[in-house]
């Protein structure tokens, strides 16, 4: 944590620097970034600040001409935390640009609160919350990383087919993020003819897990399991303790590096646990293996590989530049060009291609997995199948897919 608070103060103290310099403002884009650094999602956070660090390095922190300023902001999970410092960013600040945040519940309430500024720009982070850029989008929000449904794209299909699991419990996060990957999950499950026999939601943050391992039915084929950050690392600790046999289906962040390289006894169960997610460590694309050397080298302290927190910032801030340098810089008349640039970016992501929709949510490959260990002892997902272009939609008709309404407890349900 003391590296993250240096870095926060340097960067204050190069935006004081140039606010002190006459015609400063006309010189500098300000670039905000909000993450959780507190809470059961520090691990995320962490790795997002990385992410934004090297992307900007790679630019020498200057484009279109113009020095970028970083300002980051933490939060702890909480959405009116996050909106808070949004809104200080914004409002006190002064950033032109806003990238955040790290969850669901928090990227619903910033989408919110952009539609108060229009002037401003916001891209979310590595927030996945399906309604986010689905239901009621704010005109300047952008995601490049897909949502948590998408995620899931292929693995429905997966276990049914390649597994045989035919009845299945869910035990998920009770927030936003948590629904929105179970109806992904469910979305081709259930259409395979699988079902669902209880679904038990679990408070974000809970530490005692062991009366949702209770409930968890008798007789099942497997258990969808969807935490993230700290309270994966829980529940699956006390899972396997408690003495459960059942197979586990991995939501994204089950099986996210940020869970794999957590040492604990629970680690030698995960081999063999299949999930989705929009990254995946066995990828061997040029570009993916050149995104992992560069990572290795800038943070020799970091994860075995990049996690899915600092893909999610590392393509938000891509594509942010990507998009000033379009216009030069120039972020005059209320951002209108460089929304209109941002909107058209096709970015050649590490992971491949990215493209927004008209609600200027990404369209991007999704890749299946199961984890596998390599000769050293660490643990990774290997792919098992690439769904490509994968859409908000989920291959359906748009109107089909919206009458379903939003993720939610009770939806959807297997019939």
């Amino acid at each position: 944590m003391k590296y993250f608070r240096f870095n926060g103060l340097i960067a204050v103290v190069l935006l004081v620097c140039i606010w002190a310099v006459p015609g400063g403002a006309q010189t500098t884009v300000r670039l905000g970034g909000v993450m959780t650094l507190e809470g059961p999602f520090t691990v995320l956070g962490q790795e997002a600040v990385r992410a934004m660090e090297m992307a900007l390095e790679e630019v020498n922190y200057t484009v279109g001409g113009k020095r970028i300023a970083l300002i980051k902001e933490s939060s702890d999970g909480r959405p009116d935390v996050a909106v808070a410092k949004a809104r200080k960013l914004i409002e006190q600040d002064k950033v032109d640009i806003l990238i955040g945040p790290v969850s669901g519940g928090e990227g619903l309430a910033i989408k919110e609160y952009a539609k108060s500024v229009p002037g401003k720009t916001f891209i979310n982070g590595f927030s996945a919350a399906q309604e986010t850029t689905l239901v009621n989008p704010a005109a300047n929000f952008f995601r490049f990383s897909t949502d948590g449904a998408q995620w899931q794209a292929g693995l429905g299909s997966y276990v049914y087919d390649s597994k045989g699991y035919r009845n299945v419990a869910v035990v998920a996060g009770d927030y936003s993020f948590g629904y929105t990957q179970v109806l992904g999950f469910m979305t081709e499950f259930c259409a395979k003819g699988g079902r669902v026999r209880e679904k038990i939601w679990v408070p974000m943050g809970t530490k005692d897990f062991s009366s949702a391992i209770a409930r968890i039915p008798e007789k099942l084929d497997a258990v969808y399991v969807m935490f993230g950050g700290a309270d994966s690392v829980n529940f699956l600790t006390q899972y396997y303790q408690s003495g459960m046999k059942l197979p586990i289906i991995g939501g994204s962040n089950v099986t996210e590096q940020t869970v794999l390289n957590t040492k604990g006894p629970f680690q030698r169960h995960l081999i063999g646990i299949p999930s989705a997610h929009m990254v995946a460590d066995g990828i061997e694309d040029p570009a993916y293996l050149e995104y992992v050397a560069k990572y290795k080298k800038r943070f020799p302290d970091g994860l075995t590989s990049p996690s899915a927190p600092f893909y999610g910032y590392y393509v938000a801030t891509k594509a942010a530049l990507t998009a000033l340098s379009q216009v030069g810089g120039d972020l005059g008349g209320n951002q209108v060009n460089f929304r209109e640039a941002l909107a058209k970016v096709k970015l050649n992501s590490p992971t491949g291609p990215v493209s927004l929709d008209e609600n200027r949510q990404a369209i991007a490959n999704i890749f299946v997995t199961e984890v596998a260990q390599r000769p050293d002892g660490s643990l990774y997902t290997k792919v098992v199948k690439v769904m490509r272009g994968v859409n908000q939609t989920l291959g359906q008709p748009k109107d089909t897919f919206m009458a379903r309404g939003v993720p939610s407890r009770d939806n959807p349900s297997c019939p």
